[in-house]
């Protein structure tokens, strides 16, 4: 499948617009996710210092050809400096940077250890900032976009591929595994996050680690899962309940899924992630399962699994265009179960636009197997 292209070309000089706002002359980046949306390079070791003409990638003799291929690839002209020491690398910033008053440190990234060797490194003063890179990252251009529909795609297709399996009553972790090598079979680079599969009383576990538990009738099943693909996630909830269960995980079922519609008829730009959040916990108390909501609304979605924006009741995230988001309320209650449906969705101008497609009811997936 082709998908459109990456637009990393422009991304160092938006971030660039922001330095000045946080008084810095350039600022460098060291979280290697953030490092990856500004250059495209997706290696271990890897710093990026956005200067105010240039940017320059910094790291060690085992990516020299690697970082180059992978600049080129997505059009990013960043200048790749190779230093064969830690001390080599710390000697080619400080070239970079001398004559510049004030270099820009990821304050959420860098440790105290860190820190104290910048200060004797850097011949300039070292600013904290914050959200430099995560504040423009979290738009997402199409072929981000591209990419987290496909994930998406590609988790949904694994789970109608591999649900027949319930009928042989699984352990929690066989059908996790299933799902997973089946998500990879099909094209995904692997699993998002560890997927949750909870049955039972363990489905009164958000997030539950599958064990040995057989999935069997009168089960509700919670599946939490994403493929990743080309470093971008997806992530998706579906519970289905399994022949006849307690009459409360039928009220609490009927009552999530309402309010997870509401969540994501609820979802458009200029809406306070705190809002979406007050939505749906409103809802669910409406219908008596308020105290039963113990986690946030939904959380963004890129490179990686967790990222601004959030949809909780401490928020201070507003939704803008562009921005991918979750939307899973969930109820639970200790030693029976619970229920949680989870759609990752797009803010667009005039709302939102879900990305997983998934029936909200598990027993549509029973179809045959694809080649």
């Amino acid at each position: 499948m082709k998908l459109p292209p990456l637009e990393v070309g422009p991304r160092a000089g938006r971030v660039r617009d922001r330095l000045a706002g946080a008084g810095v002359d350039a600022l460098l980046v060291t979280d290697l996710v953030n490092v990856r949306w500004l250059t495209g390079f997706t290696g271990s070791a890897g710093r990026a210092l956005i200067l105010p003409e240039r940017v320059v990638l910094v790291t060690d003799g085992r990516y020299e050809e690697r970082a180059a291929e992978e600049l080129a690839a997505v059009g990013c002209d960043a200048t790749v400096t190779i230093g064969r020491s830690v001390a080599a690398q710390d000697e080619a910033l400080a070239a970079a940077v001398r004559g510049l008053a004030t270099v820009g440190l990821e304050a959420e990234h860098v440790s105290w250890a860190g820190v104290e060797r910048y200060r004797t490194a850097l011949p300039a003063e070292l600013v904290p900032t914050s959200g430099l890179v995560e504040a423009e990252r979290r738009t997402k251009d199409a072929g981000e976009l591209a990419r987290i529909e496909h994930a998406c795609s590609l988790a949904s297709q694994a789970l109608a591929d591999v649900s027949h399996l319930l009928d042989a009553e699984p352990t929690e972790a066989a059908f996790a595994l299933a799902l997973e090598d089946r998500m990879r079979g099909l094209g995904a680079d692997g699993p998002s996050f560890p997927s949750i599969v909870a049955s039972g009383p363990n489905a009164a576990k958000p997030h539950h680690d599958p064990s040995d538990r057989r999935i069997t009738d009168g089960d509700c099943l919670i599946l939490d899962f994403g493929a990743l693909y080309e470093g971008y996630h997806s992530d998706m909830t579906r519970t289905a309940l399994l022949g006849e269960v307690d009459p409360w995980l039928e009220e609490a079922y009927a009552a999530v899924e309402a309010t997870q519609a509401i969540g994501v008829a609820a979802a458009r730009p200029d809406f306070a992630g705190r809002a979406l959040d007050g939505v749906c916990r409103t809802a669910l108390t409406g219908s008596g399962f308020g105290d039963h909501f113990t986690h946030g609304t939904g959380h963004g979605v890129g490179l990686l699994i967790h990222e601004v924006p959030w949809a909780t009741a401490g928020s201070v995230d507003t939704l803008a265009v562009g921005d991918v988001v979750t939307v899973e309320p969930g109820v639970y209650r200790a030693g029976l179960g619970g229920v949680r449906i989870e759609d990752t969705v797009v803010i667009t101008v005039d709302g939102c636009r879900p990305l997983t497609h998934t029936p909200k009811d598990l027993s549509c997936l029973r179809s045959p197997p694809t080649t």
